[in-house]
């Protein structure tokens, strides 16, 4: 069978020990976050991306292995297994192809070549494709003429067209011919779509002509013609190189030319392509198109994603929380430095009450009595209208006000669900949205984590993929990032608690009522009393779990109690004790280590875990989002009318996508900027540019008022 680790490690470019040594990881029941972070030394450094790409094809080449020996099974149970069939399923490379070689012996519904074996024409088939006939064909039919009933072969011509229809089944079965077609289809194969209707306006007018090289059709592509097929608005199929594929077949099939089988062939050759094999090539290539568009957009997703929750918190700041609407008010929550919220408003100063001044003066209340200095608005309906308020009032308090726009996907998702009417009981959802707003820009990552990853709208396509895969991948992001980021044991929330390594949603909830019914947990150790919490559990979610002001000043670093007492003798080492660990760190102790191979000897750890542990120890509970750019606040606010083209303006990348990225630059609506306006050099994928979040300079370049487009570059000169 497959070597596995081979395949592996040729195709991440690692070595087959490493390979090896994280499978066994894998199989212990480690998680990615664990392995990367603490098992280095056995891994040798892999990153968690790596190691993301190494479990999702560790578990597809394992289900390939399974489906060989189901395949292998199936076949010998019906005592047909060759050696030589058994070696080309073993080493065949992907699921398809093992599909491929099944298809013969697959159980099918009755064919027409089953109803003409039944007639006894088998061997009248093998006489015509093996070209054996001495003479012509409708002469030799006469030789199988029945009259049983049910099985009748009333005429030479029906003898034919029977032994026809068993040749075309043996040349769509053959996986041979299946593969090389699937590749011609593939490489010479047009993708066209065509509109239903050309006088309806759509989003999908790009593609009411189209027509492209499959193997160039970019993904955002096929997943904007497959919804436009699904939406009943575009007719798609493929357009083979259908006589390159027919010659391809003629020329292996018709090898003696025998003037009594060859025509019969050829037409044989017609009628297997076009009927039986043609329509499923063309399913397989679109299935196949579909799941690469689905990958990549699932990994921009991952990406963007990855960006957002990774933004930094705007700390130590009371915030108002706005969720704009019209008829039925704007509501707000005013939220504490810590989360908790204040209080909470509504306030109709938009259309139809158009309550401005009243809204105002509740507006200004809040501000003085809670010492507002930042207000988050929700980009939903109304924030338009809602943001010019905004200014207004910034012009008239004499105390520093900013305000930022975030986007609000998923807080509708995150007020109405059960567990914001836990957190919540006496709030509305216009309530819950408000603070959800508020949060979401002052600890992103604690936030969003209560919302489904797919429901925060930092993709394309989201819904049209499988949910399956996009809800794993986007899972295991978020995952990384709260694992990446650690959490606090004694104020995480359950949502947030159950993203930590080895820590089931069950697991989350047991250790918040430990900490209602025992007070703040003051060690790592603790975790071991929780209900269902037990020592492999422990080991895995440990280290990404801090406490501050516990009994022992390691559980407030993201050293993991496996290496306390290496961690103490390095410090007594170089004269400290654990007593001397502040969140101000231990500045400069990497210095004090000349030769860090003699040490980790010393002490009994690996070098890269020592490393680690020093860099933790100069910057307790480090938070990588610090390095993150911060957001633009305003004060101000520019109308889609205001811009001109040519005008230099700052804005923050909002979304970024296929074919170029969405930036806001203050004016509500979103302005494009095409991939060949991302950079001065040529890049493959926006991404090699931009990320979400990013703070950049662009230039407008166009502004459609009626469409409500803007075209940005950020190629400025």
């Amino acid at each position: 069978m497959t070597d596995i680790a081979k395949i592996l490690a040729d195709e991440l470019g690692i070595k087959t020990t490493q390979v090896e040594a994280t499978i066994k990881l894998i199989d212990e029941g480690n998680t990615i976050p664990f392995i990367s972070r603490y098992r280095k030394e056995v891994t040798g450094s892999l990153n968690d991306e790596i190691l993301r790409q190494f479990d999702e094809r560790l578990r597809y080449l394992r289900n390939l292995e399974e489906k060989k020996e189901q395949v292998i099974s199936a076949i010998e149970e019906q005592g047909k297994l060759t050696e030589e069939l058994k070696k080309e399923i073993e080493s065949a490379m992907t699921l398809v192809a093992v599909d491929d070689l099944y298809r013969p012996f697959r159980p099918k519904r009755r064919t027409r070549a089953m109803i003409a074996i039944e007639k006894g024409l088998e061997n009248f088939a093998v006489d015509i494709y093996e070209e054996k006939l001495q003479r012509p064909a409708i002469e030799e039919g006469e030789k199988y003429l029945s009259n049983k009933e049910g099985l009748e072969v009333e005429s030479s011509q029906d003898a034919i067209a029977g032994a026809m229809d068993i040749i075309a089944e043996k040349i769509s079965d053959d996986a041979a011919f299946r593969n090389k077609i699937r590749d011609m289809s593939y490489k010479q194969g047009i993708l066209m779509s065509n509109a239903k209707d050309e006088g309806l306006e759509s989003v999908y007018e790009n593609y009411y002509n189209f027509a492209e090289s499959v193997s160039k059709t970019a993904g955002y592509k096929i997943l904007a013609i497959n919804r436009g097929e699904d939406e009943k608005i575009l007719t798609v199929k493929l357009d083979p190189p259908t006589d390159d594929i027919i010659r391809y077949l003629e020329k292996i099939i018709i090898k003696k030319h025998n003037p009594h089988t060859e025509q019969i062939l050829k037409d044989t050759i017609d009628d297997a392509y076009k009927r039986l094999i043609a329509p499923s090539i063309e399913r397989d290539i679109r299935s196949s198109l579909t799941e690469s568009a689905e990958d990549e957009a699932i990994k921009v997703f991952g990406k963007n994603l990855t960006q957002l929750l990774m933004q930094p918190p705007v700390s130590g700041r009371v915030v108002l929380g706005w969720d704009p609407a019209f008829r039925t008010g704007c509501k707000l929550a005013v939220v504490d430095e810590t989360g908790k919220v204040l209080d909470t408003k509504v306030i109709y100063p938009t259309a139809p009450q158009n309550k401005v001044a009243e809204s105002k003066k509740v507006l200004k209340e809040l501000i003085k009595k809670y010492n507002i200095s930042l207000i988050s608005l929700g980009n939903g309906t109304a924030s338009r209208e809602s943001e010019a308020i905004i200014v207004e009032l910034i012009k008239e308090v004499d105390t520093k006000l900013e305000y930022i726009i975030v986007n609000e996907a998923g807080a509708s998702v995150y007020s109405a669900s059960k567990l914001a009417t836990e957190e919540f009981p006496n709030f509305d959802v216009g309530q819950r949205s408000a603070a959800s707003i508020a949060r979401r820009l002052e600890d992103p990552l604690a936030e969003l984590v209560k919302i489904d990853p797919k429901s925060i709208g930092v993709g394309q396509y989201q819904h049209d993929m499988n949910q399956k895969k996009l809800s794993e991948a986007l899972s295991a992001v978020v995952e990384d990032c709260v694992n990446k980021v650690g959490v606090d044991l004694n104020t995480a929330s359950a949502p947030l608690l159950e993203y930590i390594s080895g820590i089931s949603k069950a697991v989350a909830k047991n250790i918040v009522i430990y900490r209602e019914e025992n007070g703040s947990f003051k060690s790592r150790k603790e975790l071991l009393k929780v209900s269902k919490l037990g020592p492999k559990a422990f080991e895995q979610c440990a280290g990404f779990l801090r406490i501050n002001d516990g009994k022992e000043p390691l559980d407030m670093t993201s050293v993991h109690p496996e290496s306390y007492d290496a961690t103490k003798k390095l410090l007594e080492s170089l004269g400290y004790s654990t007593g001397d660990i502040t969140l101000a760190g231990l500045s400069g102790i990497s210095k004090k280590i000349s030769d860090f191979k003699k040490v980790s000897e010393n002490i009994g750890i690996g070098e890269i875990t020592l490393k680690d542990i020093v860099k933790e120890l100069e910057k307790p509970g480090r938070d990588p989002r610090d390095e993150m750019q911060k957001p633009i606040l305003r004060t101000d606010v520019l109308e889609m009318e205001d811009l001109k083209e040519g005008m230099i303006l700052k804005g923050t990348v909002r979304n970024v996508i296929d074919f170029g990225a969405f930036v806001d630059i203050g004016v509500h609506q979103d302005g494009l900027v095409h991939i060949s306006k991302l950079s001065k050099k040529f890049i493959k994928h926006p991404l090699e540019a931009v990320s979400v979040g990013d703070i950049v300079e662009v230039r407008v370049d166009s502004v459609d008022l009626k469409k409500k487009r803007i075209a940005l570059s950020m190629v400025l000169d």
